[in-house]
């Protein structure tokens, strides 16, 4: 997601992104038989073809206008795999996706680690060259970045394949390894629940979604017993962010620096100057 914020934009369909790797790699690999560790890479490009496809038509599209046609579609997506009968399973989910590996799950553990780990450089890398640099520039003005000579249109299109790639690798190992893929796990909840990562980590900072994440994913856990009250934790949680840490979790020390009186050697010497 941070892929295609870093331009400007807020998608609200992007878990949509993720049920297409997700139900492509349970296809695949379950009515035809393909190898599951093939499906994988199978998932990501189909999401990736996908949003260079929709990217086209709507990529002019800012700000709030975006957000909306993303959140329609990310709706259609979810219609279309519930009218998709047996192929899909409907409403109840594709069942009986094969597994990646067979016996210990301690093997998905270390698969895991390896593909976040692999994805996250991948997207660092990403993030700070020179089409990072464009995407974050468009985002402070695109009119700026036009005079400039960076093709506004061409870079938007190149993020979202970029973020819905990862994405959709994501949601084909989520769909071989629960061996099912339901609709509900793609919806707009899921994607609020990205936007929520993303807002508590914060939303300018590259370790700022995974701070989030992190978090609220670690809080249930310590507090298992009290999963009922979940969402309304991680509820309390974003609302303190957003009222007293507008920057995220990443923004707290610089934060708390600036309380304490505390200049960086940079402003320092700009003072003195």
């Amino acid at each position: 997601m941070r892929a295609i914020m870093i331009s400007g934009q807020l998608p609200l369909g992007h878990a949509a992104y993720m049920g297409i790797g997700a139900y492509t790699a349970g296809i695949a690999s379950k009515w035809f038989g393909v190898p599951p560790f093939f499906t994988l890479l199978l998932g990501a490009l189909m999401a990736m073809g996908v949003s260079i496809l929709i990217g086209y038509p709507f990529a002019r599209l800012r700000t709030i206008y975006y957000a909306i046609v993303s959140l329609f579609f990310g709706i259609g997506v979810i219609k279309i795999i519930c009218a998709g009968g047996k192929w899909t399973g409907s409403l109840g989910g594709l069942s009986g996706v094969p597994p990646l590996f067979v016996g210990s799950r301690l093997n998905y553990y270390y698969f895991f680690i390896a593909l976040t780990t692999a994805s996250l450089l991948a997207l660092h890398r990403f993030e700070f060259s020179r089409i990072g640099i464009n995407l974050k520039a468009i985002s402070q003005s695109y009119l700026v970045a036009a005079s400039v000579g960076i093709n506004e249109a061409r870079y938007r299109i190149l993020a979202m394949a970029v973020g819905c790639f990862f994405v959709g690798l994501a949601g084909a190992a989520y769909a071989h390894y629960n061996s099912v893929a339901a609709p509900s796990s793609f919806d707009l909840l899921a994607t609020l629940w990205f936007v929520i990562y993303v807002t508590v980590g914060g939303a300018k900072r590259f370790a700022g979604p995974i701070v989030g994440t992190v978090l609220l994913v670690i809080v249930p856990e310590v507090f298992r017993e009290l999963q009922m009250f979940t969402p309304y934790v991680s509820a309390g949680i974003l609302l303190l962010v957003a009222f007293f840490m507008p920057q995220g979790l990443v923004g707290l020390p610089e934060m708390v620096r600036s309380r304490l009186g505390y200049k960086p050697v940079r402003k320092i010497a700009d003072e003195v100057s």
